[in-house]
């Protein structure tokens, strides 16, 4: 056969039923002897290689070492499928016969190993190469790592793993690990007799889980990492804060008995009791401790993970900034380590979201530590119902990041994986994962019976020795521990301790030092504050104008942008009026940048913007250089983050920056506001609840383009109503501490006193714009300088300058008031009809909102109009308050559209019959 035909063959071989590694073993061996030419007609020849003469024992060498490198590599590969990894023995183990020698044509004999396989010799027989590989590939670890793409990468991994570095376990190492899983049991024992009917998601077969963040603790305070982010689900976070963390039993008591987890006098609902949280330094003899900040989480699994990403990248870039880690790499001084339960991580949709920014610039951390606790279960529903896929992880390798699974059952295997998995994170900067392979020895809250739906597997797990009592058997072998009445004093020790912290909870009085750090100076508004002054000197704000869009010598800027955008900022800033949308947004981030604060925005090509309005970020025409022009303002930097194509993760991250730097703007735009709804999660349970559950501020802003202008249903509505629905604003009065700020605002000098607004406050209040689409060119949407000068301030409420002695008075919120003046000019109705724009609808303007009705006395016609359906839109959150402040014995009247199931039409001619009768219905009898 020729070695054309031969070639041809071997590229359909896979598609017969050839295992995939012998025809990529054939194809090396064969086809890799030739290489191609081309004729003249471009057809591909096969040119054959020379190969030198060797002699038959010199070629029987040679195949004999390829084979061996063969064999090497499918234990690479394929090890983990037969490695001891499950505890429970409920997995049969696979036969894997890419994995036995005699295939590859293997015999006793001496083989050199240089290159191919990592031994403590150069040669060594093949019983001896077998007995390697298996223990380091077969073992209770096993390693997945060959799919990373980077050759690099792949060599240094197999020569840790294959070398074994890792420092040994001396006897004090080992009575540690003893310490905690023992520890941990008793807790679980504790609160199951003294708190039987709670539920509090024990780690009661996964109590290996204290030993990985242990060892993480301990291996990142020795790198020199100051900070770790910690965020993870329910189970096992009490056994953690109570022991590693420190959390104080008497506290934990307190709450468990129903009391809340802050003082009385501070406004807050507080939270579950799976949801605690708490920061602590820690140190393991390191030169400088290691701070661990736990993150409250919500029931939403996975949620927690990509606000942790934010918040550790917040924490990498404040060192930065201050100036005290200037010289370090993202990651050197700060780790995010993530927690996840193995039906949640190939489930929750989050977790892909989250794995894809870990890389990406203005995203990565510096590389995550995730570990998956294992239980072979979610809830009640077995791996085989619960994922597609071999393993929980396999969703991780989108990421080309090495994943280690462990046995659970066997501690010192787990800190050795740990440990590696360590060494591979502090070297390369990326992403990696154990999977502790575990168990779920109680039902899923501890008052469910298991049994009812896994019957094998709980008779299973019934039948078998504790974690710790199974260590501590080996340890007592090993002579490590002393007698059974020693150990079983420690735990009748460790009992009546925690008896000790029940007795003392009894009075117990919580405490709460949330502002502090980087928050001193903050408040809890107890009352609602005055807006800040939050105009500029007017040569301050041109100088921005012009720095903004001010390019370096010799860019080359798009034709069109330099005509519509950069020619046009210019000339209007000189003249000081007919300021569009864009600039004010300008003149507010560079004003901020000058003051000191950096801003941040992100999300899907926000430096162009959705709308081609923004260019806060050029491109040169001919090199494709980028450049933000408003950096040259100041020390302090805006970050243009343009986002991957999320929702849910982008936003989450967003949230976990705001939460860590409060003097820093942090923004996240969305497409169209409709697309928010992917990130719902992340509004009602961080942005909305965060600060009532957690007492956490956040001002992260949201902007949200809205307006009905023919888009159909997905294209035109914030859901402004949602936001809304979650505000806790009184229907009587004013709130005290309103948990979020939503507005509306219609011009751009609006827009800039709300941006500036955020960071002149003494708090922080997450704040939900409702920007716009067809206003930012509308030529009447326009400011002055002079809206923005000194003495200037956001207006919740802006009159009608027209209209003095109305018949009707119209509430209105967003764009369609320029629609309705446009009308009303028309039809000479200037003085007949008053359109009041209610700039902010949360918190209601209560005193501007009077102060307008008390203006208009004799006027008994009061409407709220808007284009969104009656049943969304600011409607069913403003007509209770504003019959609240209109005179006695009127009532609001509402005019628009019907309610509907969606936003908006979908149907051209439709949408504008729609909205032709909402404009022109309102001045109906008059």
């Amino acid at each position: 056969m020729s070695l054309l035909r031969m070639h041809r063959l071997v590229r359909v071989l896979p598609a017969i039923r050839f295992p995939r590694c012998a025809v990529r073993s054939f194809h090396a061996t064969v086809v890799g002897r030739y290489n191609y030419d081309r004729d003249i007609y471009g057809f591909r020849t096969p040119r054959v290689f020379e190969m030198p003469d060797y002699t038959n024992e010199e070629k029987q060498n040679r195949n004999a070492q390829a084979n061996l490198v063969r064999l090497v590599h499918m234990y690479r590969v394929h090890g983990h499928r037969v490695a001891n990894l499950d505890p429970l023995g409920l997995t049969p183990a696979d036969h894997v016969f890419q994995l036995d020698p005699t295939r590859y044509g293997l015999s006793e004999g001496t083989y050199t190993l240089e290159g191919i396989l990592h031994m403590d010799k150069q040669q060594a027989s093949l019983q001896e190469i077998m007995t390697h590989l298996r223990n380091v590939y077969c073992g209770r670890i096993g390693f997945e790592f060959t799919h990373i793409p980077n050759l690099s990468e792949r060599k240094w991994f197999a020569t840790l793993v294959e070398s074994d570095p890792v420092k040994p376990l001396t006897d004090g190492d080992k009575k540690r690990i003893f310490e905690l899983l023992t520890k941990s049991e008793v807790f679980d024992h504790f609160m199951a007799k003294r708190f039987p009917q709670v539920k509090r998601y024990g780690l009661e077969g996964a109590e290996s889980m204290m030993i990985v963040l242990d060892a993480l603790f301990k291996e990142a305070n020795y790198a020199g990492i100051r900070d770790i982010v910690l965020c993870m689900p329910h189970r096992g976070r009490l056994n953690l804060l109570t022991d590693l963390l420190k959390y104080n039993p008497t506290a934990l008591f307190h709450k468990v008995k129903g009391n809340a987890e802050f003082p009385d006098d501070i406004p807050g609902c507080g939270d579950v009791l799976s949801h605690l949280a708490t920061s602590v330094d820690l140190s393991y003899g390191a030169k400088h401790p290691v701070h661990v900040s736990m993150l409250h989480n919500p029931s939403h699994l996975e949620a927690a993970n990509p606000v942790a990403l934010g918040k550790a990248r917040a924490k990498q870039m404040y060192l930065y900034e201050s100036g005290s880690e200037t010289d370090c790499y993202i990651g050197d001084r700060v780790m995010c380590i993530q927690m996840h339960g193995d039906a949640a991580f190939c489930g929750q949709g989050v977790v892909t979201e989250t794995l894809g920014l870990a890389n990406l610039p203005h995203f990565t951390a510096g590389g995550s530590v995730h570990v998956i606790v294992n239980n072979q279960i979610g809830y009640t529903t077995p791996a085989m119902n619960a994922r597609s896929s071999y393993y929980s992880s396999d969703v991780a390798k989108m990421i080309s990041c090495p994943v280690i699974h462990v046995n659970g059952d066997f501690p010192e295997d787990v800190a050795r994986a740990t440990a590696i998995a360590f060494e591979y994170r502090n070297k390369f900067r990326k992403d990696v994962i154990i999977d502790l392979i575990a168990y779920r020895r109680m039902g899923h809250n501890e008052l469910d019976e298991p049994a009812f739906t896994q019957p094998s597997m709980y008779a299973n797990i019934r039948g078998r020795k504790s974690v710790p009592r199974l260590y501590e058997e080996k340890l007592m072998n090993d002579k490590v521990l002393g007698d059974k009445q020693e150990i079983e004093t420690l735990r009748t020790k460790y009992f009546e301790q925690l008896d000790r912290h029940l007795e003392d909870s009894y009075s117990f009085t919580p405490t709460a030092d949330t502002l502090k750090g980087k928050w001193s100076g903050m408040t809890i508004p107890r009352q609602v504050i005055s807006a800040p002054q939050t105009g500029v000197d007017v040569e301050v704000l041109k100088e921005v104008g012009q720095k903004s869009v001010q390019t370096p010598s010799g860019t080359v800027v798009h034709p069109r942008i330099q005509k519509y955008h950069v020619d046009t900022r210019l000339r209007k800033l000189e003249d000081g009026k007919g300021l569009d949308w864009a600039t004010g947004e300008a003149l507010a981030f560079g004003s901020l940048l000058l003051e000191g604060f950096p801003v941040r925005i992100s999300g899907q090509d926000v430096g162009r913007g959705t709308f081609s309005q923004r260019h806060v970020m050029l491109v040169d025409q001919n090199t494709e250089r980028t450049t933000i022009p408003l950096n040259t303002l100041s020390s302090s930097k805006l970050e243009i983050a343009n986002s991957s194509l999320s929702e849910f993760a982008v936003m989450g991250f967003e949230y976990g920056m705001s939460i860590e730097t409060p003097r820093r703007l942090c923004i996240w735009e969305a497409q169209f506001g409709d697309f928010f709804n992917g990130a719902q999660i992340v509004v009602d349970t961080f942005l909305g609840s965060g600060e009532a559950k957690w007492l956490r501020q956040s001002g992260l802003v949201l902007l949200l383009p809205h307006g009905l202008e023919g888009g159909g249903p997905e294209h035109s509505s914030a859901r402004v109503e949602r936001f809304l629905q979650l505000c806790d604003e009184g229907f009587d009065g004013p709130t005290e501490n309103i948990n979020m700020h939503v507005a509306n605002p219609t011009t751009p000098a609006q827009y800039f006193h709300l941006l500036r607004r955020q960071l002149h406050r003494p708090y922080r209040k997450p704040l939900i714009l409702a920007t716009p689409k067809s206003l930012l060119r509308h030529p009447l949407a326009t400011s002055t300088l002079a809206d923005m000068a000194p003495g200037t301030t956001f207006h919740p409420v802006l009159p009608d300058p027209t209209a003095v002695n109305p018949k009707r008075v119209v509430f209105v919120s967003g764009r369609i008031y320029y629609d309705l003046i446009k009308e009303r000019a028309q039809r000479g109705l200037e003085g007949a009809v008053a359109f009041v724009r209610v700039e902010e609808v949360c918190p209601v303007p209560w005193s501007e909102l009077r102060s307008v009705v008390d203006g208009y006395a004799g006027v008994t016609d009061w409407y709220w109009l808007q284009e969104e359906p009656q049943n969304q839109g600011a409607y069913t959150f403003m007509e209770p308050r504003l019959n609240n402040v209109l005179p006695k014995g009127h009532s609001l009247k509402y005019h628009g559209r019907p309610p509907s199931a969606v936003p908006a039409t979908g149907i051209g001619k439709r949408y504008k019959a729609e909205q032709e009768r909402v404009i022109k219905g309102v001045f109906d009898g008059l």
